[in-house]
């Protein structure tokens, strides 16, 4: 690879990271979506350490991630004992099971923190029991409402 297409290929590494950065997501993960979508091709293990500058560990912990999202696939070679990784899908849909996961899981954390917050109610008297009550409602009604259009965002499909 030459000098200016390696520089190309590493500002490219670089945008992903930080849109898997502005979604939750570690920058490292934004890299492997990115050297497999620039390569073009299925990468060993080690390929994809390589490209990204990280260990292969870390390369191995992050792909356990997107794999569990979809993003990635993990294939064995007949004939070749190193593991494989290859884009699944469109970045697209990539990235909206990404954001979904992410939303999903802070909706289902905030109704929690809710219940426990309702929990310590009893602590409280008559006005003040009466405002974190009723403010309480308010946003588990709001995140309610999110969570169903979350749901269906999950539903649709981009075209082609």
């Amino acid at each position: 690879m030459s000098i200016p297409e390696k520089e190309i290929e590493e500002k490219i590494l670089d945008r992903f990271a930080e849109v898997a950065s502005s979604i939750g997501y570690s920058p490292l993960h934004g890299k492997i979506i990115g050297v497999l979508i620039v390569r073009g091709k299925p990468m060993s293990l080690q390929e994809v350490a390589k490209a990204t500058g990280y260990s292969s560990s870390m390369v191995s912990l992050s792909l356990d991630l997107l794999e569990l999202l979809g993003i990635i696939k993990k294939v064995k070679k007949t004939a070749d004992r190193k593991l494989y990784i290859e884009f699944q899908g469109d970045l697209l849909s990539a990235l909206k099971s990404a954001i979904l996961v992410r939303v999903e899981k802070a909706v289902n954390s905030t109704l929690g923190e809710f219940e426990d917050t309702r929990k310590q109610l009893d602590q409280l008297n008559g006005e003040e029991k009466a405002r974190v009550n009723r403010t309480l409602n308010t946003l588990e009604t709001e995140m309610k409402r999110l969570n169903k259009y979350v749901t269906l965002l999950s539903k649709l499909n981009f075209p082609k």
